[in-house]
């Protein structure tokens, strides 16, 4: 175990620093909700710092370990870096100084200090989407030998630039509650801080937008995890075959995240979907099964992958 942290260590400095920094913050957050016994829109004042830092450790030890599978250095993905670092902690920053203050960190135009406060991350994070593309360029660029490592690697990257767009829906004109001072919603039909699944809080009475901002982002973890789980378990399956089940995960991942936006908007909860999204859902289902099968039945036996 302690000879995989140090070689972690060794993957990206920059992005390991982050994670030690979220690591500091998560504890913070943690002790916070045990001592502070603030509620803010229906949840512990804390749980937002929380959630972030778990967020952002998860999202810089994947990173980390995607760039160290490149071939080489690139100037441009150590700029892109940098930039996301910076802009990692100062959010953080932001929303725990929100938190000492006992303010609304996301959607809060109470003042006029919270309006540009929050529309400063808003930019901020947008500047983050722009440098986490040029990561997903060059990666393309440079192409990674392993081919499943690669296929897993980039499509992460690309679906979790999906996850990030997802997000905003919560801050266009139509998710104004009409509340004085709150210019924003992740909840779509009913008000934010209602009733919601335990530990992430999505709505059980009504749309989530944080449904399928959750999955695209953390496509960054799952689909390289399924690049391992195959490379493990289903060593029979030769390489293009374990690529292009990736390519067919990574389809039906994005297809998901789409559809769970979808049922957001239209004010359905996560756990009571209606008939046209459970017909959504079964045509994915089906459409991923048969693209499966079709690459199963086109891989090639052990034996001829050996020979060619």
């Amino acid at each position: 175990m302690t000879t995989v942290l140090r070689r972690a260590t060794h993957w990206n400095r920059p992005l390991m620093f982050l994670v030690s920094v979220m690591a500091v913050c998560g504890v913070v957050a943690a002790v916070g909700i045990l001592v502070d016994s603030r509620i803010l829109t229906g949840a512990p004042i804390w749980l937002k710092p929380l959630k972030f830092a778990v967020s952002f450790v998860l999202y810089g030890v994947t990173l980390a370990w995607m760039l160290s599978l490149l071939p080489r250095r690139s100037r441009a993905v150590e700029r892109a870096v940098v930039v996301i670092v910076a802009v990692a902690v100062v959010e953080n920053a932001w929303i725990i100084g929100q938190v000492l203050r006992g303010q609304a960190s996301h959607f809060n135009d109470s003042t006029p200090l919270n309006a540009a406060l929050f529309a400063a991350m808003g930019a901020a994070i947008g500047v983050l989407f722009f440098a986490h593309l040029v990561i997903g360029i060059v990666v393309l660029i440079q192409r990674i030998p392993d081919r499943v490592a690669a296929t897993a690697v980039g499509w992460g990257l690309g679906l979790s630039l999906l996850g990030m767009l997802a997000a905003v829906p919560m801050a266009l004109p139509m998710q104004d509650p009409g509340i004085e001072g709150i210019g924003g919603a992740h909840s779509v039909g009913v008000p934010d801080g209602g009733p919601g699944l335990p530990i992430v809080g999505w709505s059980t009475t009504g749309g989530d937008l944080r449904v399928g901002h959750f999955v695209g982002l953390h496509a960054l973890q799952a689909l390289p995890i399924l690049a391992i789980l195959l490379s493990r378990f289903a060593t029979r399956l030769d390489e293009r075959t374990r690529a292009r089940l990736l390519v067919v995960a990574g389809g039906a991942y994005g297809v998901l995240t789409v559809l769970l936006t979808w049922q957001a908007l239209r004010g359905q909860p996560l756990l009571r979907p209606d008939a046209g999204t459970l017909v959504a859902f079964a045509a994915l289902a089906v459409a991923t099964a048969t693209a499966a099968a079709l690459v199963l039945a086109r891989r090639r036996r052990p034996e001829l992958a050996l020979a060619a």
